[in-house]
């Protein structure tokens, strides 16, 4: 897909000079001139090199019609293009302070007229909207959206845990995005809820940037992190045409259940069976864990299951019971409500939305109490034994080995651009595969 999108973005100057030259010359004509004119300076997927530029940005109260209009484009022109974009990129969607580029050109006379106007809607993602004059009368306008195009920047990070892995990633000035990816790869070993003062962790990722300003993270290429003493990796490996992350001795990192069903949040109180009431005030069981969290945030089922209760639960309030392999049941009390599709008999997939954070039943505040149990006994959701996924097979450890060598000689010490793991070792690993594929990272890359 990244691949389509950068050959797209070479030819896109390219069609955009055929759709204007075609209003004067044949199209066989301006195909091969286009094809032999090397295009100069690009600026939005445009050879801008013999226009004048003139940047603005939007102003508060101010329409897309009335800044084309500025540049003289008549009002049924706007029209076209609005009716024109509404299944592209609607001219309504542009909003305040962000940047947009007009492409002006002078005719014969030294007349301005504008070709093209770009509209930045973030740091990445753009609008070009062109209009096509021709002698003939066959006047036409278009819509392109566009990316622009990043360059990949391979960084190794390391933290020492205070409070939260997101705190430690916002003072190390990492990308907000990877604590994400982070817990996604661990969602299923490490309970980051209850990491503690000391923990540490390596990272090695790619950092997406457009010209100095970084716009998100691609790929993990493997994490090191220090739970309690222990050094759990991730190491990352292609089995059954999937690339997932795996632990240092083979084991995958997916487990049967998730270690908790929501994210950004805390735990306010844990399974006990003398637990003070909050509101009762009296000491009764409570088992299970609640997870104070803002109302109405997302949460997840902690593994495939079928729904077996869906309704009010008294004291918990809207609450939620699944199903699972294995003689578990798990339940979710106090939500606000449920997700779309939900209901008793529903087949729901680990990790799929389920309901949203709430404060219904009997409840001091918005949190999640999240239950256990297997068959008819409750157990702690924080000391659930977990089943490992299928392991590396016989056939690929080889060449897990192979990859395993290099990501952790990256996480523990300084090697050369030629001793990273690359695409090229990770992207086509499966059984019968040889090691270093014979094709390009950006065959690769297409291949995925």
């Amino acid at each position: 897909m990244k691949n389509e999108k950068r050959i797209l973005g070479k030819w896109f100057a390219a069609a955009l000079l055929l759709l204007v030259a075609a209003c004067s010359k044949s199209g066989d004509q301006a195909a091969e001139e286009a094809a032999q004119e090397a295009p100069r300076h690009i600026l939005y997927g445009i050879d801008a090199t013999d226009y004048r530029l003139d940047q603005g940005e939007v102003q508060s109260g101010e329409t897309l019609g009335k800044i084309l209009n500025h540049y003289g484009v008549s009002a049924v022109e706007i029209d076209r293009l609005d009716r024109e974009a509404a299944q592209v990129w609607p001219l309504r969607n542009i909003r305040a302070g962000h940047r947009y580029t007009a492409f002006i050109h002078e005719d014969s006379l030294h007349t301005p007229h504008l070709d093209f106007l770009a509209y930045e809607r973030n740091t990445s993602q753009y609008v070009v909207f062109g209009f096509h004059r021709c002698a003939e009368g066959r006047d036409s306008v278009s819509i392109t959206l566009g990316e622009k195009e990043f360059t990949l920047k391979r960084q190794k990070r390391s933290a020492v845990i205070e409070s939260s892995l997101w705190q430690a990633m916002v003072d190390g000035n990492m990308p907000y995005s990877l604590a994400a990816e982070v817990e996604d790869i661990y969602q299923w070993t490490i309970s980051f809820f209850s990491v503690q003062k000391g923990d540490s962790f390596t990272v090695i990722y790619d950092e997406k940037l457009i010209d100095t300003v970084s716009v998100g993270i691609g790929r993990i290429w493997g994490v090191k992190f220090s739970h309690y003493g222990k050094e759990y990796y991730a190491i990352p490996f292609r089995q059954n045409k999937r690339v997932e992350y795996w632990e240092a001795d083979g084991q995958s990192l997916r487990k049967q259940m998730l270690k908790a069903p929501l994210k950004y949040s805390r735990i306010s109180s844990k399974f006990s069976y003398s637990r003070l009431h909050p509101v009762h005030k009296v000491r009764r069981p409570h088992t299970g864990v609640d997870y104070a969290a803002p109302k109405g945030t997302p949460v997840v089922a902690v593994a495939d299951g079928v729904v077996t209760f869906k309704g009010w639960g008294g004291g918990g309030g809207n609450t939620l019971k699944i199903k699972h392999a294995g003689g578990y049941t798990t339940g979710y009390l106090h939500l606000n409500g449920f997700a779309k599709g939900i209901h008793q008999g529903s087949h729901v997939s680990q990790g799929q939305l389920i309901g949203y954070v709430g404060s219904t039943g009997t409840s001091t505040g918005p949190h999640l109490d999240y239950r256990v149990w297997k068959g008819k006994n409750p157990i702690d959701p924080l000391k659930i034994p977990q089943e490992p996924s299928e392991p590396i097979k016989a056939e690929n450890l080889d060449a897990f080995e192979y990859v395993k060598a290099k990501v952790m000689a990256e996480l523990d010490g300084e090697v050369s651009e030629s001793e990273r793991l690359s695409l090229r070792d990770t992207v086509a690993f499966d059984a019968a595969q040889p090691i270093v594929p014979d094709f390009s990272a950006e065959e690769a890359v297409e291949n995925e």
